[in-house]
């Protein structure tokens, strides 16, 4: 089973994914508004976001969907049974995948690139910008092949214990 200070942590990540994604939201809403409005205290100041619609939303989403996904990693961890080492790769790789996936999607939206391709391939925005982002991408694809076949062999292994007469 996961460690109870390793659920905790990556609950706390979670919810800190959360924030994130309330904090992006904001860009996002000021974006689509083109205006920053928040009646009654401040009233149609305009603002431009860079961007597009898109690449807001993305981020937006990545946010609410690695900070979920790190919240229900913690809350399963009785179902998953594995060695401390494996714990422990399961619990980085996942705060890899999550953060990772997450930020680079921030600095998208905020840069107006894409980051899919060294050099930038067809899509626009500054190349240097985009390369960095790019290069960011790499350990959370890592982490993301590393942290769902743990997933799968520990929750596996519990439900392997159940059968054989364990709780």
């Amino acid at each position: 089973m996961l460690s109870d200070r390793r659920r905790a942590l990556l609950i706390l990540n979670g919810v800190g994914l959360l924030l994130t994604a309330l904090f992006i939201g904001w860009f996002y809403i000021f974006f689509l508004l083109g205006a920053i409005d928040l009646w009654p205290f401040v009233r149609d100041v305009p603002v431009h976001i860079a961007s597009d619609r898109r690449a807001w939303n993305m981020a937006h989403l990545e946010a609410i969907t690695n900070g979920t996904l790190l919240i229900a990693i913690g809350a399963a961890g009785n179902y998953i049974r594995l060695g401390n080492r494996a714990q422990s790769w399961l619990f980085w790789s996942s705060l890899a995948f999550a953060w990772l996936f997450t930020l680079p999607a921030f600095a998208n939206a905020a840069f107006g690139t894409r980051g899919l391709e060294f050099g930038g391939g067809p899509f626009p925005g500054d190349v240097t910008i985009n390369n960095i982002i790019f290069l960011f991408g790499w350990p959370p694809m890592i982490g993301v092949h590393i942290a769902f076949p743990l997933l799968f062999w520990g929750v596996w292994q519990h439900v392997r214990h159940m059968r054989g007469g364990g709780q």
